[in-house]
């Protein structure tokens, strides 16, 4: 596995590219970046969607899927226009999942396109919790602060939590997490708590992901681990779509997706231009609910 860091250019990732020869290139991102990086790579066969600005950088240009749904962010007047004549949250079929573009590119390989949930093997099997139920919470969201569920409500979910299931709770997340997560741990007992984030590798995230019960997560990239892992997510969706980008197969019932009533969900925004009433919406009752429903 090859790794790079935010501050190279595409000309240096095509450079560290080049020196293994690859032949074939499966480009997933539909960014312009990702297709210059392998054309500076010399990769003679590149494979990717045919979107504006990147299809020069392709040698086998894709026309999107039948039942794409471009994720385009919405305008302020879109959302002034969805609020003022309290227009339904946009959804979408199940064919929108992201889960089918992926498999449509990897079609042109030969691999099949029926889609499989994406899973993680452990070498050794996850002992699960048989007494009271370890539950992990994961309150930070790289993307921005339009994905996150207020730190007030995963405080309020879990000591319903506490309460009702006596449960014990493991705050998980990055190094950009730390603040939130201890601020959650403060407010809660400490008997109950145990704070991880910012201090586990990503072997160790899976491998906690893999002993818990159940996770209480907003729309972050540990979400689709824990699914993968075979422990059931839960997850407040506000500025984006679960029928677009959610873990698991496309109407997995193994997870609980928690949905606003916002007429403006989902804007697919970074940050929230008005009062993130798609994620405050959600209540921390309706989180615990759904966490003891998959209990």
């Amino acid at each position: 596995m090859l790794t790079f860091e935010k501050s190279e250019s595409p000309f240096i990732i095509g450079q560290r590219l080049r020196e293994h020869q690859f032949d074939t290139a499966l480009i997933l991102p539909n960014s312009p970046r990702s297709a210059l990086e392998c054309w500076h790579a010399n990769i003679p066969r590149r494979i990717g969607y045919a979107s504006r600005w990147r299809k020069w950088f392709l040698t086998d240009p894709i026309a999107p899927h039948p039942h794409a749904v471009p994720m385009h962010k919405r305008l302020p007047l879109d959302i002034e226009y969805r609020i003022t004549n309290n227009l339904p949250p946009e959804k979408y079929p199940a064919r929108a999942h992201h889960i089918h573009q992926y498999l449509h590119l990897a079609k042109q390989l030969g691999a099949s396109d029926e889609p499989t949930a994406p899973t993680l093997r452990l070498k050794t099997p996850p002992s699960k919790n048989s007494g009271n139920p370890k539950i992990g919470l994961i309150a930070g969201a790289e993307y921005g602060p339009a994905k996150r569920w207020p730190t007030a409500h995963f405080i309020e979910a879990a000591k319903i939590l506490i309460e009702k299931h006596q449960a014990q709770l493991l705050l998980l997340g990055g190094k950009g997490d730390v603040e939130t997560a201890t601020e959650i741990t403060e407010a809660l007992p400490a008997k109950h708590t145990t704070n991880l984030a910012g201090k586990t590798s990503l072997t160790q995230l899976v491998t906690t992901l893999a002993e818990c019960n159940a996770v209480l997560t907003n729309d972050t990239g540990p979400m689709h681990v824990a699914a993968a892992v075979g422990t059931p997510v839960i997850a407040p969706f506000g500025s984006t779509s679960p029928e677009l980008t959610a873990p698991g197969l496309p109407g997995d019932n193994a997870h609980q997706f928690l949905r606003t009533t916002a007429p403006c969900s989902p804007c697919f925004l970074k940050k929230c231009p008005i009062d993130l009433r798609c994620l405050n919406s959600i209540t921390p009752d309706q989180a615990a609910t759904a966490v003891a429903r998959v209990l």
